[in-house]
């Protein structure tokens, strides 16, 4: 995992997931060159992004899903 400070920086298009509705609490995904995901908080377009490899990134959303995070 990687942190880029300044998310808005990113060559990407953001998306946020259809379920998030038009709740304010919701991350906001991007693809990169490479296949890595950037994720970062949609309330603040400006701040940090967190980068993970796909793989990596599958493991956390199945383990908050299982409930294990």
């Amino acid at each position: 995992m990687t942190t880029i400070p300044n998310s808005s920086s990113l060559p990407v298009a953001w998306w946020k997931s259809s379920a998030s509705g038009a709740q304010s609490d919701c991350v906001e995904c991007g693809l990169l060159d490479g296949g890595a995901v950037a994720v970062r908080d949609s309330k603040v377009p400006c701040g940090p992004a967190l980068v993970f490899g796909r793989a990596a990134l599958a493991a956390m959303v199945g383990a908050v899903a299982t409930g294990a995070l």
